[in-house]
């Protein structure tokens, strides 16, 4: 399965609120993050608490990956170099990858009673991933995907089919939920079926768990949930999307600038790392405002392309665009 190690390490860090007009916002440029580097350097600098309870909502599939040389012309026959059958789903990634870092999650979806549902079911289990809070529907059919990777341009394209029926609000009780959410310290979201997680959020919230929202497109029940998280971590193409703003550090000021709730928010940048944004309490004395975008781009220009490791770049400034 995929990971989302950042991600979960970042959340450890310290965070701080702050009600100033002028934002003073940390900007944090991770660069050449490569998976096979993560685990080993991440792991040795944030080390997660023992028996830390993370509950997860969202997709969880079955992922036939197909490797081809280069991606297909319309009405092409081409051969595969490589065919895995795998676990996949937003949610079903990030809470395996919290196992792996020592977390104990708690899955909280939906799968078919056929044989892919028993086979996403037990290969979390494999990995310790809590799934009594799991529905199993009788009849139903479970979520998978279609993935063709091209090994020329390093990309993929994704075919996914829910599944069915979909996970609706009255699927979990309110008792229910209050059992997953013991000892919880954070509660996960991949913003894919928004109706069901703005329910579960919204009593998240009430039982003050920190939420953390996955967000990949902008759709309807997205501004909803993102008013109710504590962190963020985006897609590189939400945030101008969400915001209309101009570039990717404008539109993470935005962000925080709309979700006062929101402590820090990221963007994964495929093989260009991630950039974080992070509201800080800590005065400043004698700063001047500083365009973001220029900003961004100093930053950028400090990371050192030769380092096949994780590097991070960072600064505290406050920001105007």
């Amino acid at each position: 399965m995929a990971t989302m190690w950042n991600f979960l390490c970042v959340v450890n860090a310290n965070l701080f609120n702050s009600s100033s007009p002028f934002l003073p916002l940390r900007i944090n440029s991770n660069s050449n993050l490569r998976f096979r580097f993560r685990r080993a350097t991440i792991t040795s600098m944030c080390v997660p608490e023992d028996d830390v309870v993370v509950v997860g909502y969202g997709m969880t599939t079955v992922d036939f990956l197909a490797t081809v040389d280069s991606f297909p012309n319309p009405d092409d026959k081409v051969r595969t170099t490589s065919f895995k059958v795998q676990g996949g789903g937003n949610a079903g990634n990030a809470l395996t990858c919290a196992a792996r870092l020592g977390l104990k999650p708690k899955l909280i979806s939906k799968v078919g009673d056929d044989s892919q549902g028993h086979a996403i079911i037990n290969e979390l289990q494999r990995d310790a991933v809590d799934t009594s809070f799991v529905l199993v529907s009788k009849g139903g059919s479970s979520a998978f995907s279609y993935v063709l990777i091209d090994n020329q341009t390093k990309t993929r394209t994704s075919i996914y089919t829910p599944a069915h029926p979909p996970m609706m609000p009255d699927d979990q009780s309110q008792s229910t939920l209050l059992s997953a959410f013991d000892e919880a310290r954070l509660v996960y979201f991949d913003g894919l079926t928004t109706n069901t997680a703005l329910f579960i959020a919204q009593e998240a919230a009430r039982n003050k768990i920190p939420i953390l929202v996955e967000a990949e497109t902008a759709k309807e029940g997205m501004d909803e949930l993102l008013k109710l998280a504590d962190f963020a971590v985006c897609s590189a193409r939400f945030p101008k999307a969400w915001t209309h703003a101009s570039s990717i550090p404008s539109a993470l000021v935005y962000m925080l600038l709309k979700l006062p709730n929101i402590k820090f928010v990221i963007v994964t940048l495929g093989e260009d790392g991630c950039l974080m944004l992070e509201r800080s309490a800590k005065e400043v004395a004698d700063t001047k405002e500083e365009d973001i975008d220029c900003f961004f781009k100093s930053l950028y220009e400090r990371k050192d392309d030769s380092l096949a490791v994780p590097t991070c770049i960072s600064s505290v400034k406050y920001c105007g665009f």
